[in-house]
């Protein structure tokens, strides 16, 4: 095996060990939301699950590249200029994916779950359109929403659940799921903290081997059979 179809397998591995996490994380969030309410888009945990950046766009978008790839490890098919450009081809496919899975988890972090900006908490206030992923971004990143007292936002100034949440109680229940808001909280930052991750890693995999199918093109791509060294 040549060092360019060694890096393509272990490119392969991480990737298949990547589009996993991603595809469990996404699901984390949905399969909560139908545990607790029986039946899905009931009170989603946010709207960014279900664009699936992890089960789209670094599950499905990766599985072409990650199969090739992974081929390499038997000379199947990244054993020549045609296979090495082809599984460099692919993997233009991953790092689109993992740049959705990217841009989504950011939008995700910064606006915080469906409870702390929505007083319906349910997917009928969710906005699906690719054009909020470029423009709603603030001017500064920050998980605000996360460390805050409370995020809700408080409907009716007689209602004691919501307006008599103190510093002191937030420091004491911060990371436990001690009530729905500090659960969705808990679950969103978590959830794609670890999609961002993989959306980072993916995309980092899949411009390596970009690299390393051009520079396989450029080598002759070819390995020698085992007995022929020998």
């Amino acid at each position: 095996m040549t060092c360019c179809e060694g890096w393509t397998a272990c490119n392969g591995f991480s990737l298949l060990v990547l589009l996993l996490f991603g595809v469990i994380l996404n699901a984390i969030p949905l399969i909560v939301n139908y545990v607790d309410e029986d039946q899905f888009f009931e009170n989603p945990i946010s709207c960014f699950e279900w664009w699936f950046p992890g089960i789209i766009g670094a599950g499905v978008m990766a599985i072409p590249a990650t199969t090739m790839s992974l081929a390499a490890r038997k000379r199947a098919c990244c054993n020549n200029k045609t296979g090495m450009f082809l599984s460099s081809l692919l993997n233009a496919i991953t790092v689109i994916g993992a740049a959705y899975c990217l841009l989504v988890s950011i939008q995700a972090l910064e606006e915080g779950p469906l409870i702390c900006n929505s007083q319906s908490n349910a997917t009928s206030s969710c906005e699906f359109s690719l054009k909020n992923l470029t423009t709603n971004y603030h001017e500064s990143f920050d998980l605000q929403w996360f460390f805050e007292d409370s995020c809700v936002p408080p409907t009716d100034s007689n209602n004691p659940s919501i307006t008599n949440t103190t510093a002191s109680n937030w420091r004491v229940h911060n990371l436990h799921f001690n009530s729905i808001e500090n659960k969705h909280r808990i679950i969103h930052v978590s959830v794609f903290l670890g999609l961002l991750l993989v959306g980072i890693l993916e995309m980092l995999f899949g411009l390596s081997q970009i690299i390393t199918g051009f520079l396989g093109c450029l080598c002759g791509g070819v390995s020698k059979r085992r007995s022929q060294i020998v």
